[in-house]
């Protein structure tokens, strides 16, 4: 399918990216202050394109999809022509507003593909994500081993990505102007998008969070080997992945119990990732939480989808919810200059008391 597809080229770059940092870190002779400074203009060209996005493309996501996904590709590529920190800062920002463009472009596709069809593909499509991640790192790290180049890597994956943008044309054509809101429907409709946007903002602040800070918590707190450790981000995303194909093998499950579910295993399974004490423990924890969190999300923009034909919950709880990534390095790195690295892990567990109380107020549905 065409949109498992488009997230799947997506994720590798993303799956790729941190087994090559090392190697970009390196040629380009930059200090960890340097690259910590190019890496933040992701979220800078990445939030403003998808607030831009989504005002222009609803209506017209196919061909959005179909662009965004080329240009992403493009942009890729062009990381591999940067000799410098400020041109590496310059292509990241490019990366940052392309990627953010696709986010909303890819869930408006599948918004409009559900409504239209009658299935549900969230959560397949969302799937798609963790698998290619899982996959390309490794992957990325063998190619480097073989002795490919940075820049031959990043034509490989732009080639990929650009490969599945011609894969869109075989969604149904489907393209019109979207209703827009209006009065007091629309005022209503924004506050919907900014709960809803908030509360998968809570359940990506606990995902990056793994993603970014569980090889140190196994290495530096629990004395993990260097393999073990790295094997940690695997764990979550498997789990992640296992959640969201379970969510689609049963009968639609009421959004209400996946709030409970996510805010109860997702804030129980960080908070053991952090003070259980041992490996085991921490992975544990790492794949409850994954395994609790992953159907909620894409449940949200599925709901989002059916209630706003719009387009203008989707694109609004995409880009709110992105705040999550944001925040989450900022957040964890306060928390454990204050406490320790397990101890602010575990402390994110209160993330899910959002979601228990939108269980505890929400009718069942």
């Amino acid at each position: 399918m065409p949109l498992i597809a488009v997230c799947a080229a997506w994720a590798v770059f993303w799956g790729s990216w941190s087994a090559l940092l090392p190697a970009i870190k390196l040629e380009l002779g930059l200090s960890a202050g340097d690259l910590g400074l190019a890496l933040s203009a992701v979220p800078v060209g990445a939030l403003p394109a998808m607030a831009l996005t989504g005002r222009l493309v609803r209506g017209r996501e196919r061909t959005a999809l179909m662009a965004t996904t080329a240009l992403f590709g493009l942009s890729v590529a062009g990381i591999g022509l940067v000799d410098t920190p400020w041109q590496l800062a310059l292509s990241l920002l490019l990366v940052g507003a392309t990627s953010g463009a696709l986010d909303i472009a890819l869930n408006l596709a599948t918004g409009r593909a559900e409504r239209e069809t009658g299935r549900r593909l969230f959560q397949p499509v969302h799937a798609a994500f963790p698998v290619a991640v899982i996959a390309a790192s490794p992957a990325t790290g063998l190619a480097r081993s073989q002795g490919l180049s940075v820049g031959t890597v990043l034509v490989i994956i732009a080639l990929i990505v650009i490969a599945a943008s011609f894969t869109v044309p075989a969604l149904p054509s489907g393209e019109g102007t979207a209703a827009s809101p209006t009065g007091s429907d629309k005022r209503g409709l924004w506050g919907a998008v900014i709960v809803v946007g908030v509360l998968a903002a809570c359940v990506l602040v606990i995902e990056n969070s793994v993603e970014q800070w569980s090889v140190l918590l196994l290495e530096e707190h629990l004395e993990a080997t260097p393999l073990v450790s790295s094997a940690a981000p695997s764990v979550y995303m498997a789990a992640l992945t296992a959640g969201r194909l379970v969510a689609q093998a049963l009968p639609r499950v009421p959004l209400r119990v996946l709030y409970l579910v996510a805010g109860v295993g997702g804030g129980a399974g960080i908070a053991l990732a952090g003070l259980g004490g041992s490996v085991p423990a921490s992975m544990a924890g790492f794949a409850v939480t994954g395994l609790a969190l992953g159907p909620l999300v894409p449940a949200l923009l599925s709901r989002a989808a059916a209630d706003d034909p719009s387009g203008t919950l989707v694109w609004g709880v995409s880009t709110i919810s992105y705040t999550g990534f944001v925040i989450s390095p900022l957040l964890v790195a306060a928390l454990s200059g204050w406490l320790g690295l397990p101890a602010a892990l575990a402390l994110l567990g209160l993330l899910g008391l959002p979601l228990v109380a939108r269980f505890a107020v929400s009718r069942r549905v």
